[in-house]
């Protein structure tokens, strides 16, 4: 992308330690900013009393200046200030330094920043039992610094990039709303008037305790909340398993993870699964094909009636303390619609997974492209 290689240059060079402190009035309102993680740049932190605000010596940050954390540099705690963070204010614990535009654009130091070679420079500063990093390591930094044109062509065409897939993750997110609404009014279309049957009736529990060894090796799965499917957790050795009673999970089995049932914890397990294990926390139901699929009970289970079925059925408080019962889940009574609408919408149901699919696969690419291009243009060989 350079045709040709950069002169490298201490980070002090381009860029000077900004210290502007002002003390906090108790009268007055002040923004406040911190940095995301993972070079995902400075964001509002809130906005408060100067009241509110114990040390009332405070920083001043300027749009462009590049802030630097502290102690979560080394987590990706940096970035420029944005337009739209201007006055606002950081404790002490934070760093600030502004670029010399006579010798470097920013937004190209905003995009090197963003680089595994800036990241790798920060994670090797001090000792693994002190993370902080100082101003003057920071400003010894080695930096690439092509001509100015060149820093604004580069950056000009990595900010075309960055909207673009800006522009399709939003596009992909509109059609995620749009898929979802549409299989809740399809599911909605069969389901109303449709009988009711209890889960012992139609999904009954199934259990099948497998004999632990000590020596043994168990495979365990997981159910995230929220609806986001089965994982599997690290194998589990029969020695750390102890005295907890261990459950074969099949494929196909409509499993609840009984400690966060009510926020959604429920999932089929899929091919992939076959052979794995749960605890005494995990509930297998087989669904009666001839009445229902399970499929069709998992849509209901996190819908909006769903849900607060399996919250009347978890007594207590919030948290582990709020658990599923066997009793309340087989009493549940759930929509049974005819079986030709629920092949109609698992057929619906199906096409809209393929669909997001597409997404997610079209979406891992495009995460890829913004590191690729960094990574190319700022390897050992391009510098």
């Amino acid at each position: 992308m350079t045709g040709m290689r950069w002169p490298i240059v201490p980070f002090g060079e381009v860029a000077f330690h900004r210290k502007q402190f002002i003390q906090v009035k108790d009268e007055q309102r002040y923004q406040r900013c911190r940095v995301q993680l993972h070079a995902r740049g400075v964001v509002v932190r809130d906005h408060v009393s100067g009241s509110d605000i114990k040390t009332k010596s405070q920083q001043v940050c300027r749009v462009d200046d590049f802030l630097v954390a502290e102690i979560d540099a080394k987590q990706g705690g940096y970035g420029l200030i944005p337009s739209d963070l201007e006055g606002a204010i950081v404790s002490s614990h934070y760093f600030l330094f502004s670029i010399r535009p006579e010798r470097m654009i920013p937004a190209f130091l905003g995009w090197f920043a963003r680089n595994k070679s800036f990241f790798q420079q920060i994670a090797a500063q001090g000792s693994t039992n002190y993370s902080a990093v100082r101003p003057q390591q920071i400003l010894a930094f080695r930096i690439p610094l092509p001509p100015l044109d060149e820093q604004r062509r580069f950056v000009a065409r990595l900010d075309a990039v960055s909207a673009r897939l800006k522009a399709c993750a939003e596009t992909a997110e509109r059609q995620e709303a749009e898929l979802a609404a549409m299989l809740q009014q399809a599911f909605a279309r069969i389901t109303t008037g449709s009988p009711r049957a209890r889960m012992a009736d139609v999904a009954p529990l199934v259990r099948r305790p497998i004999e632990v060894e000590p020596d043994g090796r168990y495979q365990e799965l997981g159910i995230r909340s929220f609806g986001r499917g089965p994982f599997h957790k690290p194998s589990l050795s029969g020695l750390d398993a102890g005295s907890k009673r261990l459950f074969r999970i099949e494929p196909g089995d409509l499993v609840f993870n009984i400690v966060f049932a009510w926020e959604g914890a429920v999932a089929i397990a899929r091919p992939e699964d076959s052979g794995r294990v749960g605890s005494h926390r995990f509930l297998t139901c087989v669904a009666n094909q001839k009445r229902v699929s399970a499929e069709i009970l998992r849509f209901w289970f996190l819908s909006r009636e769903g849900l607060a079925a399996l919250g009347q059925a978890s007594p207590g408080g919030a948290g582990r303390n709020r658990t599923l019962g066997l009793d309340g889940l087989s009493r549940i009574e759930v929509p049974i619609p005819s079986l030709d609408a629920q092949a109609w919408f698992e057929a619906l149901h199906a096409r809209a997974a393929s669909l997001r699919a597409l997404n997610a696969a079209a979406a891992g690419d495009a995460a890829a492209l913004l590191p690729a291009m960094l990574h190319q243009t700022f390897s050992p060989a391009a510098c």
